[in-house]
């Protein structure tokens, strides 16, 4: 069964929603006027992007059922770090296999956009089972043959929670017009490319409904398609919990956009949001059981460069920076306060922009998810801030981190600052405010000794939490105190961490 939804009608309104292309966006209102559409692709090919993380049980079948199709003339897998073998499975089947930019399913969808060669993109989850053989030309005909821009997938399985108390009822307030939809949530989607250069990708479960509101804004010609039954995995409790926030965060964020509830109360409430997610306990709460820990510094060791200072570079305020920089006659807690007041009206896009371009170390990627399937939880560990510090956790693939808070306000940096209290240790003196202060307090929550920390670091922030961890590496030390910190130095690539560790564990069976 299909059934069509008429697009938005015209508006020279401003309001209409629309991304720059797949740049960063630095908002989310940019107006754009209505498109008309070209009638079909002149391209009868396809392109099947498949975001995975740890998805090697089903993900081979996924594949294998979309490559029957004369339709596919390409399967792209866009792999989030795996540890599980999916990547290689992947590509047995015939997938071509890319890593994502960064960790998230709307980054994987968007860099298989990039990488796609056809001019309509088939989205599939790699965890789907149960798929009805001919899915691929049920999917993608209405939009070859020119009758839709965007085929969302409708299913019989019992639609979620999530999708009951939230999306829905979201809908039926603020975009009663897509209200209908089955499956609103469903990643299965067949898109015009031009169309999706236009959207704006969530990187959170927020995505597929925002780019269903998005694409209804743009104009553009919706069809829902029955595709029969499927089988999905499931998710536990916390994680509806999450993903909910994340929907209607999305949603009401759009209906703002467009006039139907007020904008300022939605970003305050994504900032509330962000400043809670940030703290440890909330973060660790889903860090599951450790048995193993390895914790990274940021900048000079995953980062090739300071965050701060290409910050300022960026934010024209390099001088005023140069006067706090490595003064070491101030105490850590208030050089990073007078530093926090320097950006203050810095827009938040800046920040991001900063921590997304900035390039990784050689090997960063390589390290992190190779001490992952050795069974170690990963953690960035820095005193800049954690707005930067979450995005560079998922351009390498790590676990979590942990980094001082900055506030915002209307998109832009207020310069008051809230310090990691994992850094902390609530007594005067050197260590008051320490990179030690947070292993410590790491250990003693999950439950493990130091003995089975590998710590990471290139400066004298470091020394402290290099010096008390079982296995520490300076990796390219700032200083002769930094090296002797260390029981190992490495001055090349950071994958060659991985080598120093294997070895311990070799030393630790035959001891």
């Amino acid at each position: 069964m299909v059934r069509n939804v008429m697009p938005r009608k015209k508006s020279s309104r401003k309001g209409s929603l629309s991304g720059r292309g797949v740049e960063p966006r630095s908002e989310l209102v940019h107006a754009l006027p209505q498109f008309d559409w070209p009638q079909k692709p002149e391209d009868r090919f396809v392109s099947v992007v498949i975001p995975v993380l740890n998805e090697s049980e089903r993900i081979a079948s996924v594949i294998r059922l979309a490559l029957r199709s004369p339709l596919v003339g390409e399967v792209i897998v866009v792999d989030d770090g795996s540890i599980d073998g999916t990547p290689e499975l992947a590509q047995e089947a015939g997938a071509r296999v890319i890593t994502s930019t960064l960790l998230g399913k709307g980054a994987s969808m968007q860099d298989g956009l990039l990488a796609a060669r056809h001019q309509t993109l088939l989205y599939l989850d790699g965890d789907l089972a149960g798929l009805r053989k001919d899915l691929v030309g049920v999917m993608v005909e209405p939009v070859l043959r020119g009758e839709a821009d965007f085929s969302k997938a409708s299913f019989s399985r019992r639609a979620g929670r999530v999708t009951v108390l939230t999306a829905r009822p979201l809908l039926r307030t603020y975009f009663p017009e897509l209200a209908s939809f089955e499956q609103p949530l469903g990643g299965v989607i067949a898109v015009r490319r031009e169309l999706l250069h236009r959207l704006n990708f969530e990187n959170d479960y927020g995505v597929d409904i925002g780019l269903l509101i998005d694409a209804h804004a743009l104009g553009a010609r919706l069809t829902e398609v029955d595709i029969g039954h499927i089988e999905h995995d499931s998710q536990d409790l916390d994680r509806l919990g999450e993903m909910a926030t994340q929907v209607a965060r999305a949603i009401l964020e759009r209906a703002a956009v467009l006039g139907r509830v007020r904008l300022t109360y939605v970003r305050q409430a994504r900032e509330r949001e962000r400043i809670d997610r940030a703290h440890p306990e909330r973060i660790l709460s889903q860090v599951g059981v450790v048995e193993r820990l390895a914790l990274f510094d940021m900048d000079g060791t995953l980062l090739n460069g300071r965050f701060i200072v290409e910050l300022a570079r960026r934010a024209g305020r390099a001088a005023k920076l140069a006067k706090y920089l490595d003064r070491y006659d101030l105490t850590p807690e208030t050089r990073a306060r007078r530093i926090a007041g320097i950006f203050r009206g810095v827009k938040k896009e800046v920040f991001e922009r900063t921590a997304r371009e900035l390039p990784l170390i050689p090997g960063a990627v390589e390290t992190v998810v190779g001490l992952r399937k050795l069974g170690y939880r990963v953690g960035v560990v820095s005193d800049s801030y954690h707005l930067a510090a979450e995005i560079v956790r998922r351009r390498v693939f790590a676990d979590f981190a942990l980094a001082n808070v900055l506030e915002f306000r209307r998109e832009s940096a207020t310069g008051v600052l809230t310090l990691a209290p994992t850094m902390r240790s609530g007594r005067k003196g050197r260590l008051a405010y320490d990179k030690l202060n947070t292993l410590r307090f790491l250990t003693r929550r999950m439950g493990i000794t130091a003995r089975a920390v590998l710590a990471v670091g290139d400066g004298e922030n470091d020394i402290g939490m290099l010096r008390a961890a079982g296995l520490s590496v300076a990796f390219q030390p700032k200083s002769e105190r930094v090296r002797r910190a260390a029981n190992h130095v490495v001055t090349g690539r950071l994958d060659e961490v991985l080598g120093l560790v294997n070895a311990s564990h070799r030393g630790e069976r035959s001891g």
